[in-house]
């Protein structure tokens, strides 16, 4: 296989993995590096690669499993906290302090999801994967992950609800 053939089959969704890694590692270093580590494991596989039914799957099952072994590593008390960024120029300063407090609650909550949970409502939520890839990425049954989607939304809502009305009686 050529590179430039590979590159066809793989860049469209290496943004999918390096969110799927920050998600998992928090850090965007971190994430940065599992999706290069993963992106030179695909091309170490790059004959075989069109023998996949679903390259997309494949590597998706590559990234969560990378980053799950590094957290399991004795490198994962290296791991630091980094958020990105949001910005949007068309809103007020107000509006964007609000969105960036936001987002980084819902990235707290979900980092204190357990691990099912967590995979579930990034691959179906913010990656907008149909509950059949799910199935095929996690392995799960599909009542198993509408439950376990379901249990993180209401945990996802319930501590933001708690954060938001904090101190209103």
């Amino acid at each position: 296989m050529k590179q430039t053939e590979f590159l066809n089959i793989v860049l469209p969704f290496k943004d999918k993995l390096f969110r799927m890694a920050k998600r998992l590692l928090v850090s965007t270093e971190e994430a940065e590096d599992a999706t290069q580590e993963i992106l030179i494991k695909l091309w170490s596989k790059k004959n075989k690669i069109e023998s996949y039914n679903n390259v997309e799957a494949f590597a998706m099952t590559m990234t969560k499993n990378f980053c799950l072994d590094r957290l399991k590593s004795k490198q994962a008390s290296n791991l630091k906290l980094v958020h990105s960024n949001y910005t949007d120029s068309s809103t007020s300063l107000q509006s964007e302090l609000e969105a960036k407090d936001s987002i980084n609650w819902v990235e707290r909550i979900m980092a204190e999801l357990p691990e099912q949970q967590k995979m579930v409502l990034q691959l179906r939520d913010v990656e907008q994967y149909e509950y059949e890839e799910i199935e095929e990425l996690l392995d799960m049954k599909p009542t198993a992950i509408r439950v376990a989607l379901s249990r993180a939304r209401k945990t996802v809502r319930k501590k933001l609800m708690e954060k938001h009305n904090y101190g209103i009686a």
